[in-house]
């Protein structure tokens, strides 16, 4: 009895286990039948999901190689390593990156407004004040006579308009003035009349004569003054000399205007006109502005520092500009002109192109590349490129730069994605530069051997197992599977990594 029981309970036990991996059976079919309907739908729609994380994914690369995108993930071609998923809502929109904004704040970036306004032709120049020649008068004798007496004693001497310059004795005005008086007080004014005209002919000064009536004696001293104000420049005598007619003795510049000569650029030498209004500053002294316009240019060039010259006439009434003084000149055009303007500090320069990175929708940025104009000031004008009311970013934006190169951003500039996107950390000269490492030898083919090396830091490689190009089929023939070896590289234009020595290491597995 007791047996027939014990098979009855066994027999059902049995079809209960039965009954439950079928139903488990039947579940998992409809599950995976569900899971590849979700798949195919996905794939229908052109969308690729990460099963395990939900999220869409946009493209799988090697971050290594970070231009190459792949539409199903697996291992690296390049590296022993399995591709990374780019995911859609991190991606920062076509061609941008997003960057949360906790870390905005943390990394300082400020946005700016691209602006239009109406400016004016502005440029910076570099001059040195000059005496105004063209206001300079000379103090020169008319007679042939001797310096009795120097009162401006040097050069750079202030003085006066009617200051005394140089007293002159004339020994030959006494004969013609002893005439003079004779016949005038002999009472023939015919021949005194004509002793005079003679007197007058020999340069003697109205006002002289005139003394020689009223004291009776002749006059043998001339006394010569400044007839501006303004500093001596020049003087050719001294106490004694001997002067003759048409000779100079003094020269004298003035100081109420002074010339500046500006240096120009060749390239803007046309933009700069005579007539234009300019505004001076002293180097020591920048608060203080001196207002002139451009007198002319000069019509030559310097042929080393490829710059023409331009004279500018500066108001120096009160006196407080002498010569040789360094001041910075704005020349400003009279008619304003309506730009678009960013900030200078905006505008990434790599010298091939400019790029301006653009603030989007959900904290993403995207690179535009501008054509830019001249520098206004600490603004730069934006010829093509961008619109009036765009979000820039001013500050932070080399930050933002290299992350938009790691992502691929840069390669749609450039017309080759797999190059630039290579290229996107590194600059042309660090692609060739030489790195080393410690490694052992998995694998050797004609083309390349097969590493398993330590870390890298300066390339922030982990350890791993990857391929290194070989220079030659022939190369490193010492080489063999399983030794320890200290190896060089570097990158070449594709990507790839070429090796350039390989040898045992020290210590290691022969």
């Amino acid at each position: 009895m007791k047996t027939k029981f014990a098979s009855k309970a066994i027999a059902l036990a049995l079809t209960g286990a039965g009954l439950a991996i079928g139903g488990y059976w039947v579940g998992s079919q409809d599950k995976g039948n569900t899971e590849s309907a979700t798949a195919a739908n996905s794939d229908v729609a052109g969308d690729k999901v990460d099963p395990k994380t939900g999220r869409k994914v946009l493209y799988w690369h090697d971050p290594m190689v970070p231009g190459q995108k792949f539409d199903k993930p697996g291992k690296s071609p390049f590296m022993d390593m399995q591709l990374v998923p780019v995911y859609a809502d991190e991606a920062g929109g076509a061609g941008g990156v997003t960057v949360n904004p906790t870390i905005q704040q943390n990394l300082g970036i400020r946005f700016a407004t691209v602006r239009r306004e109406e400016t004016r032709d502005a440029f910076e120049l570099v001059g040195t004040t000059q005496f105004d020649e063209s206001v300079a008068e000379v103090v020169q004798s008319r007679v042939t006579g001797y310096i009795e007496r120097l009162h401006a004693r040097a050069p750079m001497q202030r003085i006066k308009r009617g200051d005394p310059v140089a007293t002159l004795f004339v020994p030959d005005w006494i004969a013609p003035q002893e005439e003079y008086l004779a016949l005038k007080r002999s009472g023939n004014d015919a021949l005194a009349s004509a002793a005079r005209d003679r007197m007058r002919a020999l340069s003697i000064p109205d006002s002289l004569v005139a003394q020689v009536e009223r004291t009776g004696k002749a006059q043998n001293k001339l006394t010569l003054t400044s007839p501006i104000t303004g500093v001596i420049t020049e003087l050719a005598v001294r106490d004694g000399a001997m002067v003759s007619p048409g000779m100079t003795v003094a020269k004298v510049a003035a100081l109420n205007k002074v010339w500046l000569l500006a240096e120009i650029p060749e390239q803007q030498a046309n933009s700069v006109h005579p007539g234009m209004q300019v505004e001076a500053t002293i180097a020591g002294n920048a608060g203080r502005k001196h207002s002139g316009k451009v007198r002319e240019i000069l019509p030559s060039v310097s042929t080393t520092t490829r710059t023409i010259q331009a004279r500018l006439e500066l108001d120096n009434r009160d006196g407080s500009l002498i010569p040789g003084m360094l001041m910075r000149v704005q020349v400003g055009a009279a008619k304003a002109v309506s730009r678009l303007l960013v900030p200078t500090e905006a505008v990434i320069t790599s010298g091939k192109r400019s790029v301006v990175l653009i603030a989007g929708e959900n904290n993403s940025m995207q690179p535009v590349e501008v054509t830019t104009g001249r520098d206004i000031g600490d603004d730069t004008e934006i010829l093509s490129g961008l619109q009036e009311g765009q979000m820039v970013v001013a500050s932070g934006q080399f930050l933002i730069d290299s992350e938009a190169k790691l992502k691929s951003v840069w390669p749609k500039f450039a017309g080759n994605e797999q190059i630039e996107g290579q290229a996107s950390s590194q600059s042309t000269s660090a692609a060739a530069r030489i790195y080393r490492g410690v490694g052992k030898v998995e694998k050797i083919s004609p083309e390349s051997l097969t590493l398993s090396h330590k870390p890298i830091p300066e390339l922030k490689w982990p350890s791993m197992t990857m391929d290194f190009g070989k220079p030659h089929s022939n190369a490193f023939a010492d080489a063999k599977v399983g030794q320890d070896v200290e190896f060089s590289f570097k990158e070449g234009s594709d990507g790839s990594y070429m090796l350039e020595n390989v040898k045992p290491a020290a210590g290691g597995k022969k």
